[in-house]
């Protein structure tokens, strides 16, 4: 099997960004190359078709790497998805489909039975592609775990794949992060993990090459290259982890307030209007921030009902009914709109407990959850505009003659819901949403277009920075690896 495990330190140390930019840069060496990871813990996530012609729930990351890799997404690219339902509960989606529920208290033996499905995910990737290059997902040195793994060092040792840990230098202690990660994985381990990228650098190399150096006398695996730090690199990220950073100000009077809520879900759907330049975009979770705000937008969230009683509890909807009332747009998205209606109605214990709760009746529309899921990619029109985008819910909206239709939902006035995630990377219809709802003429920007210049970026900065043909090297080789074991060792 060819292939590569690109590892991390940490979360959020670089692993998804290194690994786009190493699919774009083996593409255009004419390389079939695929994604891959083989469990993502996110509520970010894209719809694309199965081999049925139905939809399909992969990690938005993995979907932006097969763009990347020019390859058609897959679920076997992101085989696992966990989506939280709690802090000791999450939902499975396997194989892209709803398949259960993994407790805390039964975690292990959880990974252990999608673990085998995960890794015959890879196994089929592997006989179609040339090269496979696996994301891990964390560290590999979460040893408490270890017993259960198949996403880092479990998959590694599955399919023989050399491994290169990334570790975000930005951060600080990456040496010893390094280092640390290779000496406490068992010798077994250690044997695959081939050596270093080192991610988002600032500053001189003259002043880092001496601990690079050292970096590979102690730890026997030699520093493939150095990535340095570029404000263009910005990729659909798998978490939340970056939202302080997904603000954008450009001086503009014209604020939008996206909502942060507690269980969000799809936040990349803003991305678009983040591109233009009369429009400040920012996060936020207090009433006194949507005050000054000219669109705020309701996002999408894994649990609509506790996230709307989280609104109610910090007086965001008292917030939202001044906004309305002073004839200023608000768009909510999937979650968001369902919020945004009379009621709400869980009869089935989809989210919790069953339960029926009244919405912020902004908009006259009924939302019913339903066990089954739906994932589809609607498109269709609105005002003459192409629009497109897709669906990932449990709750069917029901609209009420007080509402007019919009982009598959509804519409009163300045208050606009939509199922439709993606919608406003359309470039005409986002167009048309601005013009519509707060006046504006927008930019002649395409999304789609700013998407691709920013994987080349990434491609441009691994081909120029990593040593791409010796990781090709590494990916199609079918010898072991002649490095050392560093103790202590994993237990």
């Amino acid at each position: 099997m060819a292939g590569l495990l690109i590892a991390g330190t940490a979360s959020d140390a670089g692993k998804s960004a290194v690994t786009t930019g190493l699919c774009r840069a083996l593409v255009r060496r004419d390389v079939r190359v695929a994604p891959y990871k083989a469990q993502n813990m996110s509520n970010n996530s894209m719809v694309c078709i199965g081999p049925d012609g139905d939809g399909v729930e992969i990690g938005r990351a993995q979907w932006v790497q097969a763009s990347a890799a020019r390859a058609t997404p897959e679920a076997a690219m992101n085989p696992v998805l966990l989506k939280p339902g709690s802090d000791r509960r999450s939902h499975v989606i396997l194989m892209g489909r709803p398949w259960g529920s993994v407790e805390s208290s039964d975690w292990l033996e959880g990974r252990r039975a999608i673990g085998r499905a995960a890794h015959d995910a890879f196994d089929d990737l592997a006989s179609r592609f040339d090269v496979v290059v696996a994301e891990g997902a964390g560290s590999p040195a979460e040893i408490n775990l270890r017993s259960g793994d198949y996403v880092n060092m479990g998959l590694a040792r599955h399919a023989g794949l050399p491994t290169v840990v990334v570790g975000d230098i930005d951060r600080g202690g990456v040496f010893a992060a390094f280092l640390g990660s290779v000496a406490l994985l068992s010798p077994e381990d250690q044997t695959l993990v081939a050596g270093f990228v080192v991610n988002k650098f600032r500053g001189d190399p003259d002043l880092l090459a001496p601990g690079l150096r050292d970096l590979e006398r102690l730890t026997g695996r030699r520093v493939f290259g150095t990535v340095p730090w570029h404000p263009d690199v910005w990729i659909d990220s798998e978490d939340a982890l970056d939202l302080p950073g997904r603000r954008t100000f450009s001086g503009s009077a014209r604020r939008v307030a996206v909502v942060r809520l507690p269980r969000i879900s799809n936040f990349t759907d803003v991305d678009a209007l983040g591109m233009e330049p009369d429009l400040d975009v920012v996060f936020v979770s207090d009433p006194r921030s949507l005050a000054d705000a000219d669109l705020v937008v309701l996002p999408g969230t894994r649990s609509t009902i506790a996230d709307l009683a989280w609104l109610r509890g910090r007086g965001l909807d008292r917030a939202l009914n001044t906004h309305v009332a002073a004839g200023k747009p608000v768009l909510g998205i999937c979650g968001g709109f369902q919020m945004l209606g009379r009621e709400i109605r869980d009869v089935g214990g989809v989210e919790g407990p069953p339960t029926t709760v009244e919405g912020l009746g902004l908009l006259d529309v009924t939302t019913e959850f339903a066990d089954e899921k739906i994932l589809r990619l609607p498109s269709g029109t609105w005002q003459d505009e192409p629009a497109a985008g897709y669906e990932i819910h449990h709750g069917r909206v029901i609209r009420g003659p007080g509402a007019e239709d919009f982009l598959g939902g509804a519409r009163a006035e300045m208050v606009f819901g939509t199922m439709w995630h993606g919608s406003l990377e359309g470039d005409r219809l986002r167009r048309a949403f601005l013009r519509e709802s707060l006046s504006l003429e927008a930019s002649a920007a395409s999304f789609p277009a700013a998407r691709e210049r920013r994987i080349d970026v990434l491609g441009d900065l691994v081909e120029k920075f990593v040593d791409v043909d010796a990781l090709l090297d590494l990916a199609l080789r079918k010898h072991p690896l002649d490095v050392p074991v560093l103790p202590p060792g994993a237990p």
